[in-house]
C-alpha cells in the first residue's frame, strides 16, 4: 500500500498559516521572533503561535516551530522559558539544528517532537542513526542529498525523513555559508542572510586580468523543483514533502501548496496525469518567474543548475484576486481585486478539490453595483458574472494557458 507523505508548507504569519492549510497543507512550520533562521519575516508571537496550533488542529494539521539558529552563548537567554511554552500551546514539533537544543528539549519540554533542520547537512545514514540515538523523531536531510543518498537512509534507519522538494537553494551547503558575514556583518546562521550569492560581481582569472567587467557575473542556484519526480519520491518511503518559502505570499503559498496536493493525490490514487504534471511545471515556473532544476536529486550538478550569466525575474501580474462570496440572485462572483483587470480578460481560478474553471471576465460592477471600465484598485471590491459558484478564498488569476 501506497504511504501518502505529508505536505509540509512554510508559513511566515497567521494569514500564511491558514491559507497554506485551507489550500492542502498536512503541517505548516513557522518561525517565532526568536531563534529563527527567517529574522527578516513578521514571524509569529507566542498568541499567534497559540492561535496557530488551535487552528491547525481543528483541521487536522500540525504546527512545527524553527529553533534552528546556531546558538552563541547570548542566544541562549529565556531558551529554558520558550521551549516551555512551545510545549505548553501545543506545538508538535521543533526543528533545530544546534545539538545543545536536545537536552535543553528532554528536559523542559519532553513532549515536543525533535526534527532535525535541514542546516545540520544530514547526508549519509551514520548521521541518521546518531541523532536516532539522541532521541530525534525526524531528519530533514540536506537539500544536496542524491535519490541514492535518500533511498540508503530510509533503508538503514527507522527514524522519518524530510526533504524539500520545491523552492530556493543555497550556493553553499545549506547551512555552513558565511558570505553574508563576511560581506555585510549579517549573521546567516542566525536568521541575517543577505542572500549575497545572488549579488552581481565582477568577475578575475588566476591573473587578476577582468574576464567579466559589467558586474554581471554571479553564484545563483536555480531553484529546486520535484514536481517531475514525485512518483520516485513517494515510492522511496518519504514521509514529509517540505516547500521553501517563509518569506513569500499567500498567492505563491496557495498556488504552490494546491499543485504539490494535487500532484500527491494523484499518484496516491494511481490516477497520475502527466499532462497536469506539464502543467503544474508551468504554474510553479509562473508563481516565482525563476529557472528550476531537479539539483542535485539526480546526481552531481553543473552549470546547467547554476545562473553564472545573469538571470532575469521579471515580476508579473498574475495574481487578479480572491474570490470573497457569491451572490446567488444576480450570479455574480465577489471578488477582492489584487492586480489589473478589465472586461475581455481572461482569468483562471483555483481553489481546493475544484478542477480549475476557465472565466472571460465580462462587466465589472463595484460594491454599489455600478458598472466601472476595469478593476484598477487594489483590494477593491468588485463584481463579475460566472454561472458557477466559487468558494470563499479561490483565487482568480491570469489564465496563462489560453
Amino acid at each position: 500500500m501506497i504511504k501518502k507523505p505529508e505536505l509540509l508548507a512554510p508559513a511566515k504569519d497567521l494569514e500564511k498559516l491558514k491559507w497554506a492549510i485551507f489550500y492542502g497543507a498536512d503541517a505548516v512550520y513557522i518561525g517565532g521572533t526568536n531563534y529563527s533562521l527567517r529574522a527578516n519575516a513578521n514571524n509569529f508571537t507566542m498568541a499567534d503561535m497559540a492561535s496557530g496550533v488551535k487552528y491547525a488542529h481543528e483541521h487536522n494539521a500540525k504546527v512545527y516551530v524553527t529553533v534552528n539558529i546556531v546558538f552563541h552563548d547570548e542566544d541562549t537567554t529565556n531558551l529554558k522559558e520558550y521551549l516551555k511554552d512551545l510545549e505548553n500551546i501545543g506545538v508538535d514539533a521543533i526543528i533545530f539544528s544546534d545539538p545543545l537544543i536536545i537536552d535543553m528539549a528532554k528536559k523542559y519540554a519532553p513532549k515536543l517532537d525533535l526534527h532535525l533542520s535541514t542546516q545540520a547537512s544530514v547526508l549519509n545514514k551514520d548521521a541518521c542513526k546518531y541523532y536516532e540515538k539522541q532521541g530525534v523523531k525526524r531528519i530533514v536531510l540536506a537539500r544536496e542529498c542524491t535519490e541514492y543518498d535518500i533511498k540508503d537512509i530510509i533503508e538503514n534507519t527507522t527514524c522519518e525523513v524530510e526533504c524539500f522538494i520545491h523552492g530556493a537553494m543555497c550556493t553553499n551547503l545549506s547551512g555552513r555559508c558565511v558570505l553574508s558575514n563576511y560581506f555585510t556583518n549579517r549573521d546567516a546562521n542566525r536568521g541575517g542572510c543577505c542572500q549575497v550569492c545572488r549579488f552581481n560581481f565582477n568577475l578575475y582569472d588566476s591573473m587578476g586580468n577582468a574576464i567579466s567587467n559589467d558586474s554581471n557575473f554571479m553564484i545563483a542556484p536555480k531553484d529546486l523543483s520535484l514536481a517531475k519526480h514525485i512518483k520516485e519520491m513517494i515510492e522511496l518511503g518519504i514521509s514529509s514533502f517540505k516547500l521553501e518559502g517563509r518569506m513569500r505570499s499567500i498567492y505563491y503559498v496557495s498556488t504552490v501548496v494546491n499543485v504539490y496536493r494535487r500532484l500527491i493525490d494523484m499518484y496516491c490514487n494511481e490516477k497520475q496525469d502527466d499532462a497536469y504534471i506539464n502543467k503544474a511545471i508551468k504554474i510553479l515556473y509562473r508563481c516565482a518567474n525563476r529557472d528550476v532544476a531537479a539539483q542535485f536529486f539526480n546526481g552531481k550538478k553543473g552549470e546547467q543548475e547554476q545562473y553564472y550569466g545573469g538571470r532575469k525575474e521579471d515580476s508579473n501580474q498574475d495574481f487578479l484576486g480572491v474570490i470573497k462570496g457569491y451572490d446567488n440572485d444576480r450570479k455574480e462572483l465577489i471578488i477582492e481585486q489584487r492586480n489589473f483587470f478589465k472586461k475581455g480578460d481572461k482569468a483562471l481560478i483555483f481553489a481546493p478539490r475544484m478542477d480549475d474553471y476557465e472565466i472571460i471576465i465580462g462587466d465589472i460592477y463595484d460594491e454599489d453595483k455600478n458598472i466601472i471600465d476595469a478593476a484598477r484598485h487594489p483590494k477593491q471590491l468588485v463584481r463579475v458574472h460566472c454561472d458557477k459558484k466559487i468558494c470563499i478564498n479561490a483565487i482568480m488569476c491570469v489564465n496563462f494557458f489560453d
